[in-house]
């Protein structure tokens, strides 16, 4: 047999070149860099969810430490004797109040009196422990209660802002070194009063309750008729945005046929989304109220610019909704003979319910705290001072909405509307989270799986 080995040129025999052996359980470079780059993509998100978190513990700080002092008021225990012949002179005077504000000097003189509290302040600095608004208060006392003319009431009264603000923290004593209207002798009576229990801190019915203020009593501010302002216009936006904005998505989702006038209507509506909500505001004040004249600051009003503005956002989330169920289920229905409005009322439908209710409500949260629109068709603060007579009242009455109360209360130099407005801020929070919980809960209820 012919033995047919090649030698190489010299001669030489080559030995077989040995193969490097690993183990599975090595990492080699590649694996152990693109492991190293995974670490850091996990650590830059965790850094990222910490710097998040941060922040947003540092305004859930900021809104509760500068608003809860507007949850509560300080308060000035003062015994009045309602006298017949006082009062009526009072009710004969032109300027009754000031009638009534001596009534209460000399009870809060006598008050002082038997507390065993001296002072060399005259009545005139020691009104300026009393809101402005004490002797109203009085005053509609003896009025809508005659049977107690003749009687000592005990009158709790409202505090000066100052006072409230000592006690509060907000005012200190070195603040007061240009400030006309307390000086350090009304806070060392304050302080005594404090021990005598004549003047105590309480929980503020009055500031959810109340209605708006004027700049010279500010401890008298109460967010009460906003609150029933933006009740009213959400009314209005639910009732016109929801069925609109379904009725539209089910149309262009399930029935328009495609062509370029339904691609024109849908980019439109992705554009209207990200309109600037002022925009709106322009649009509603030459519509409803130049054009159509509607009244002007009315919710009814403040509820079709909303509605304008919310409608995009509905559509969008109710076309998603609508796309997210299978096309299997429909074509089911119809296989078994439905129609083809049966097989989107009755099958679609219910089971895009939860995105659908999801959507439209965080597009009615999104419009409770809008303030620009509303500001354009004047529902600024300080226009209702009373609550709506009825439900018709409420709708076409001129009033203002939580976010352009907080915005007007922002802007007022008072130190005490600036509390009253991180003070709205809560309130807004508190209906922003109830809303979105709502939203929650409908979900999980009409939640169906396939």
């Amino acid at each position: 047999m012919t033995d047919t080995t090649l030698t190489p040129p010299s001669g030489k025999t080559s030995a077989p070149t040995p193969h490097k052996t690993t183990s599975i359980l090595e990492l080699d470079p590649l694996t152990r860099k693109r492991n190293a780059a995974e670490a850091r993509f996990k650590l830059y998100g965790i850094i990222a969810i910490g710097i998040g978190l941060f922040f947003l513990v540092a305004l859930l700080w900021a809104i509760l430490s500068n608003g809860l002092g507007a949850f509560s008021q300080t308060f000035l225990k003062v015994d009045v004797p309602l006298n017949q012949e006082q009062i009526a002179e009072a009710e004969k005077s032109v300027v009754k109040t000031s009638k009534y504000r001596a009534i209460i000097d000399d009870a809060f003189a006598k008050e002082l009196a038997g507390a065993n509290i001296t002072t060399d302040m005259s009545a005139k600095d020691l009104q300026k422990l009393f809101s402005s608004g004490a002797a109203a208060t009085v005053r509609d006392f003896a009025l809508a209660n005659p049977d107690k003319i003749g009687s000592t009431v005990t009158f709790e009264l409202i505090a000066s802002s100052r006072v409230d603000g000592y006690l509060k923290g907000r005012v200190k004593r070195e603040d007061l070194a240009e400030d006309k209207n307390l000086d350090a002798a009304h806070l060392d009576l304050a302080d005594q009063m404090k021990s005598a229990g004549l003047l105590e801190k309480r929980f503020n019915w009055a500031f959810i309750t109340g209605t708006d203020a004027s700049d010279s009593r500010p401890e008298q501010a109460g967010i009460g008729a906003s609150m029933i302002g933006s009740l009213f216009m959400m009314l209005v936006v639910l009732f016109l945005s929801l069925p609109i904005g379904v009725a539209a998505s089910i149309y262009l989702e399930e029935f328009a046929p495609q062509n370029k006038f339904t691609d024109l209507i849908e980019v439109n509506i992705s554009n209207l989304a990200a309109v600037p909500s002022i925009v709106f505001g322009i649009l509603g004040l030459a519509v409803f109220i130049q054009f159509m004249h509607l009244p002007q600051s009315a919710p009814l009003v403040g509820g079709l610019v909303l509605t304008l503005m919310t409608l995009p956002t509905i559509i969008i989330s109710t076309r998603a909704s609508l796309k997210a169920v299978p096309p299997s289920i429909r074509d089911a229905a119809l296989g078994i003979g439905a129609s083809k409005m049966q097989s989107i009322f009755h099958h679609v439908l219910p089971l895009a319910m939860p995105g659908i209710l999801t959507g439209t409500i965080i597009g009615l949260a999104q419009a409770l705290g809008e303030t620009a629109p509303l500001l354009l068709i004047g529902m600024v603060g300080f226009i209702a001072s009373n609550f709506p007579d009825g439900v018709a009242a409420g709708f076409f009455s001129p009033n203002s909405a939580m976010p352009a109360q907080i915005y007007e209360w922002a802007k007022r130099a008072d130190p005490a509307f600036y509390e009253r407005a991180w003070g709205g801020i809560i309130v807004l929070l508190v209906f922003l989270m109830t809303m979105n919980i709502i939203a929650i809960i409908l979900r999980r209820r009409f939640e169906r799986r396939w």
